[in-house]
């Protein structure tokens, strides 16, 4: 509890003193009992009270600090003192609830922002100096010691560590780092000492966009909050004539006057719209904050709103659903062992930069010892011819063997095949292929659970691979050999095949992904591996690369518009009914007073649930 609640929580206990000792001793003279109330009131109420005159000169006059004013000013002048002090009792009450709620909701975000460094280790001249991490600029060496938060983006140049990214990502599990690896802003290092290189100005850094990602969420208003707040800018001044009228008209016509007076005030109490204006935000403020738990930024309410009614999710493929990282998933040896013919596949392509060779290097994983290859020559779309160690390696696509009329096995293995033959003698098959993600298989079955009616994929890889990684998970449907304005038109033509309230989500990583991100109803950027451009466009950011986790955050939407809808329709029913009686004469100001704040407490309770959502 902040010292704000805790002074506000004095005040109440105060307050309900003096009027429980009012209550009991009962003095000779009633005025000594009246100025206890007062003081009461005084002590619990002021604020309130000044809060709705200094409105009032700025134009703002019905809201609800000018409805607890008027009702407890004219309790007072009834001569219902118990009365007015606890409709001001009770109302703080409720709003010591309130800020109890917000100030829970708002650290399941808040907690993002401890990842803001303080400082910079960066070396100068030579030495150590601490400072700003604004002040550290483009190719500057820093240094990050255990326990420290790396300050700004850049790559390891020395040491190696485990990375706490749990800030950044919503996973616990470390994250080892060492020479030549990408770390991000914000993660903590656990153990080792590393040198980086900065490759991002703090204001470019991925702290620094996460930072106002979070502080600017809500300034973008869902539907059903502007709806709330059109609600009560009508509302309110609707039932303060009401409330005006029956104090009036049914005196004219011979009515007791303190019997119809009471009878308004106790009206203008139960109207107070507070459980709509304070639970309907906060429902959305902890949606945000329950998906900023497990690593998904929502930059408004609007989106989170969205999300609940998602239709149809297209997916790119490379970096999204499968891991964008070709690396050799099968090797089939014929005449030689499997880590022979990787050896001279891998020696053969060793003085390529392809991504091919890069990948035989990877998984070889050992040192080439260059002097083994004594002559190498690259066969233009073909492959390469090289000697190693006295034996003819050639290693390409079938065209190279054709090309030295080699007898092969055609392999029916989906992906890059590369073709190796060994002094002229076929010796096998390697396939380099993109791995399918564990998590996507999970978020397609997520997706389905979650009631989205199509999942498609759009890629600008080859039919064959596409067709593959479509039929392993199960999708409705995929396009391939897409360019980025084939995905933009693609996205146009499903657009229209969803209903007028269906949203459709595009998930992607690339640059060339921004202009459908932008398109799409919904844009998710995958954080952690995507670039700039996409997390600027996007709607929703995943700071890992875990397509699951939007399966989530919908599950995460849906819970928060089902608790939205049943305070709405809890709040409206209750305050109608207790409008009625109060009209009546049924409903007491006590009753108005429990109908107000009860109202308001069972709201607040009911928003604070979503933080407590368990996602699949």
């Amino acid at each position: 509890m902040n010292q704000k609640m805790k002074k506000q929580l004095i005040r109440i206990i105060i307050a309900f003193l003096l009027v429980i000792v009012s209550f009991l001793i009962k003095f000779e003279n009633e005025l000594y009992n009246n100025i206890l109330y007062i003081i009461a009131y005084i002590i619990v109420g002021y604020d309130i009270v000044l809060k709705a005159i200094r409105n009032i000169f700025k134009g703002k006059v019905f809201d609800e600090n000018f409805l607890m004013t008027v009702a407890t000013i004219g309790a007072f002048c009834i001569k219902e003192f118990p009365e007015a002090v606890a409709v001001m009792l009770f109302y703080q009450v409720g709003e010591l609830f309130q800020s109890y709620a917000v100030d829970k909701s708002r650290k399941s975000v808040a907690s993002l922002m401890d990842i803001r460094p303080d400082y910079a280790n960066v070396y100068r001249d030579d030495e150590i100096e601490k400072v700003d991490p604004d002040e550290v600029n483009i190719g500057e060496i820093i240094l990050v010691k255990p326990g420290e938060k790396i300050p700004l983006d850049g790559i390891v140049i020395e040491g190696e560590s485990m990375l706490n990214t749990q800030a950044l990502t919503g996973e616990s599990v470390p994250r080892k780092v060492t020479l030549n690896d990408e770390v991000l802003s914000g993660c903590i290092n656990n153990d080792g000492i590393l040198k980086i290189k900065v490759t991002k100005e703090f204001g470019e850094s991925t702290v620094s966009k996460i930072l106002d990602l979070v502080e600017n969420a809500s300034s973008r208003k869902s539907k059903s909050e502007n709806f709330i707040s059109k609600f009560a800018k009508y509302y309110t001044p609707i039932v303060v004539i009401i409330a005006i009228l029956l104090a009036i008209i049914p005196p004219i016509i011979g009515a007791s006057f303190n019997d119809w007076l009471y009878r308004s005030l106790s009206f203008l109490v139960v109207s107070c719209p507070c459980a709509l204006v304070i639970s309907i935000p906060l429902s959305f403020f902890g949606g945000i904050g329950a998906a900023s738990k497990i690593g998904v930024l929502v930059k408004g309410s609007n989106y989170l709103e969205a999300l609940a009614s998602t239709e149809i999710v297209v997916c790119d493929k490379t970096g999204t659903l499968t891991e964008g990282v070709f690396e050799v998933q099968k090797i089939e040896a014929i005449g030689f062992s499997k880590e022979d013919l990787l050896k001279y596949a891998t020696y053969a392509e060793s003085f390529s930069n392809h991504p091919i060779s890069l990948s035989l290097k990877q998984t070889y994983g050992k040192e080439i010892n260059e002097k083994l290859v004594t002559k190498t020559k690259e066969i233009s779309g073909e492959g390469v011819e090289a000697l190693v160690n006295g034996k003819i390696v050639l290693v390409g696509n079938e065209k190279l063997m054709k090309e030295y009329n080699i007898k092969y096995q055609k392999s029916k293995e989906v992906g890059t095949i590369i073709y190796v033959a060994i002094n002229n003698e076929f010796a096998g098959t390697i396939l380099i292929a993109d791995k399918i993600k564990d998590n996507s298989y999970k978020a397609i079955k997520l997706f389905k659970n979650n009631n989205v009616k199509k999942i498609v994929m759009l890629t600008g890889d080859r039919e064959n691979i596409s067709k593959d990684v479509a039929d392993k998970l199960e999708l409705d449907e995929y396009h391939a050999e897409l360019l980025p304005q084939d995905k933009v038109s693609w996205v146009e033509k499903l657009m229209t095949q969803k209903s007028s309230n269906g949203k459709l989500v595009f998930i992607g990583d690339g640059i060339n992904d921004a202009p459908v991100l932008a398109l799409s109803d919904i844009g998710v950027a995958m954080g952690a591996l995507g670039s700039d451009a996409a997390i600027e466009a996007a709607d929703v950011v995943i700071m890992t690369d875990e397509p699951s986790k939007i399966a989530n955050s919908i599950q995460i939407s849906k819970k928060t518009m089902r608790i939205v809808k049943q305070n709405i329709l809890f709040a409206i029913t209750v305050k109608i009914i207790v409008l009625i009686l109060s009209a009546l004469g049924i409903a007491s100001m006590w009753s108005a007073v429990f109908a107000d704040v009860g109202v308001s407490v069972l709201a607040i309770l009911n928003a604070l649930r979503i933080l407590r959502i368990k996602t699949k």
